[in-house]
């Protein structure tokens, strides 16, 4: 499918989004990238963009709507607005609980459920979720992130034997830990509880010092993301996952085969938690 595709990028104003946009366009296709903020990408070159923040009711709909305006067609879905809110699930407020799935899971859905009809329509199409090695291999005082990265993999288990009559691919990536701004922003969701008094306030530091080191080893670019992306978008028959990372290559599989009580004392290790105080 080296065709040139229309593809709507979602959260492009940086890191992986802002590097699929601009993979996409260097290869030909036709891209929107759309953001909460689009003047954070303007001036990019061969790139539309699109003012689009997915947790807003309607907004997915109207931002299809003008690419078909513009192109007639919709070739490509790439679902990538995200953050990651850490902290110990009884630390997270309900709000900031909520914020995550409204952002990382129905923000996803509602983008999809915009792009559907017009990719039946034309008979065919691909759906980009991005997800992480969170979403398979879970992280403690990750829960939000995590939980919501889990819920993205179901509906995209469910999505691929849905719209597989119409045509439609679904492909999950998985990433381990890339060189974007992605952790700092996670971290900074942090700060307030940081500096809280509370039960686990003696193991947030250790969490963070983990964060930037042994859960941070293996970086890759953002670009190295943006190729597989566009690769599969441009493929006659993509794979249902990409990991990516030896991270994701390794925790994925391997979790499976691990009992849990090896597991939770593999990370209550790397997080310095102890089993009992």
């Amino acid at each position: 499918m080296n065709r040139r595709q229309v593809v709507l990028v979602t959260g492009a104003s940086s890191g992986i989004g802002l590097a699929v946009a601009r993979e996409a366009a260097r290869r030909g296709h036709r891209v929107f990238a759309s953001a909460r903020k689009p003047e954070a990408i303007s001036g990019e070159k061969d790139v539309q963009t699109l003012r689009l923040n997915v947790t807003e009711s309607g907004a997915a709909t109207q931002a299809v709507a003008e690419i078909l305006r513009i192109e007639g067609r919709l070739d490509a879905l790439v679902n990538n607005a995200g953050y990651a809110q850490y902290g110990a699930t009884e630390d997270v407020s309900a709000d900031r609980w909520r914020e995550q799935y409204n952002v990382a899971v129905f923000g996803a859905v509602e983008t999809i459920r915009a792009a559907l009809p017009a990719m039946r329509a034309a008979g065919g199409g691909t759906i980009v979720n991005m997800s992480s090695v969170g979403g398979r291999f879970v992280v403690p005082f990750a829960a939000p992130y995590c939980s919501a990265k889990h819920a993205l993999e179901a509906i995209s288990d469910s999505l691929r034997v849905e719209l597989a009559p119409f045509g439609i691919r679904v492909v999950v990536v998985e990433p381990g830990p890339v060189d974007t701004r992605f952790d700092d922003r996670a971290l900074s969701e942090v700060d307030a509880i940081l500096r809280r008094p509370g039960p686990y306030s003696a193991y947030y530091k250790d969490i963070e010092a983990a964060m930037r080191g042994a859960f941070a080893a293996g970086k890759i670019p953002p670009e190295a993301v943006a190729r597989v992306v566009v690769n599969a978008i441009e493929s006659r028959r993509p794979k249902s996952r990409y990991r990516m990372t030896m991270m994701s290559h390794l925790l994925i599989p391997l979790r499976p085969l691990l009992p849990d009580r090896l597991v939770d004392a593999m990370l209550r290790r790397a997080l310095k938690v102890p089993k009992r105080r």
